[in-house]
């Protein structure tokens, strides 16, 4: 009878959050609200495949679109591409320009980071055992970390990215228990607020939640393409994701929920890189309208940070296509 009451007493609850979620997800309609706008920047994304002068799509970025929040990234690959090695002058210089503008930052460390292949890993790690290369990489975390923890423009970390979703990138097999070290380690090096992000449309945030940062981070996608049925829009209404954040606000006790990754960029099909893919193409899956409505999407849902995903892309468009509409559109949202 005892084990009865205790099975109903974890039982109850359950149910109670799960009946609150689907009430919350597709019931509710939520008045728009004030966001705060970032973006994300990769210099090799602008520089390797769309061709650009990084330092100028950057500097566009902040003066032109006057941008106030970035997401970058601390690609291991790049910054110790020799083992031992260190070469931060290009992140650097980032940060430093950032800061002469009072721009904020969300850093990424790790191994696993934003843009294709998704583990930048630097070459000198093929042939290494598994335990070697977890040491070498928290020593690259620490040496970035400790570089970079008193830069007031820092205002958080990112460790890893959507470590829990392993559908995509060339990444090896995924090892919670090491994660949670790197989580460890850069509380322990830095009291600045820990992001971790995770899908929002494949996932439901509780692993990314419980495993030891202070944020969460979602992505948020209306338009995906598929092989074999073409392109897909979500059905998912705003208060699917406000219902999300509730939960995992609730159980987890998680301090925030922001969009890291807010579509705003073409959907690259069948393995195309954008330049590959004809304007039209381009614009099927996202144009001025599009980002329109999933700024709309992203504010009626409830978060009060989003960080947009396309911004090298729009300045492509302006200077390589002459097409300009997506720059001026997301403008906008610095100009309010």
């Amino acid at each position: 009878m005892k084990k009865r009451k205790k099975k109903r007493s974890k039982i109850v609850p359950i149910l109670l959050i799960v009946l609150i979620f689907l009430t919350l997800a597709f019931t509710l309609n939520f008045s728009p609200k004030e966001t705060v706008w970032g973006v994300t920047f990769s210099q090799y994304y602008a520089q390797d495949e769309l061709g650009l002068d990084w330092k100028e799509t950057y500097t566009a970025i902040l003066d032109d679109l006057k941008a106030d929040h970035l997401r970058l990234s601390a690609y291991w690959k790049y910054l110790e591409s020799d083992k031992g090695t260190y070469f931060f002058n290009d992140l650097d210089w980032q940060i430093q320009e950032a800061g002469k503008r009072d721009v904020k930052i969300i850093l990424g460390v790790g191994r696993k980071l934003p843009r294709w292949p998704e583990c930048h890993d630097p070459s000198w790690l093929e042939g290494l055992g598994e335990k070697e290369i977890q040491t070498k990489q928290l020593e690259f975390v620490q040496k970035t970390v400790e570089r970079y923890r008193d830069n007031d423009s820092i205002i958080a970390w990112q460790v890893e990215n959507e470590p829990y979703l392993q559908l995509f990138g060339e990444c090896p097999g995924f090892n919670e228990s090491f994660f949670k070290q790197e989580i460890s380690l850069v509380k322990k090096l830095s009291a600045k607020p820990v992001l971790i992000t995770d899908s929002g449309e494949l996932n439901w945030w509780f692993k990314a939640a419980s495993s030891g940062g202070d944020y969460v981070g979602t992505t948020l996608y209306r338009t995906v393409y598929n092989k074999y049925i073409g392109y897909l829009k979500y059905f998912w209404p705003p208060s699917f994701y406000y219902a999300k954040s509730f939960m995992v606000k609730s159980v987890f006790h998680t301090k925030r929920v922001i969009v890291a990754e807010l579509q705003a960029e073409a959907w690259h099909i069948e393995g195309k890189s954008l330049p590959q893919m004809s304007l039209a193409e381009q614009l099927k899956s996202m144009d001025e309208k599009q980002l329109r409505k999933n700024v709309s999407f992203t504010e009626r849902a409830g978060f009060d940070e989003a960080y947009l995903w396309g911004a090298e892309w729009w300045y492509y468009l302006k200077v390589k296509k002459d097409y300009p509409g997506l720059w001026n559109e997301a403008k906008t949202l610095w100009s309010r």
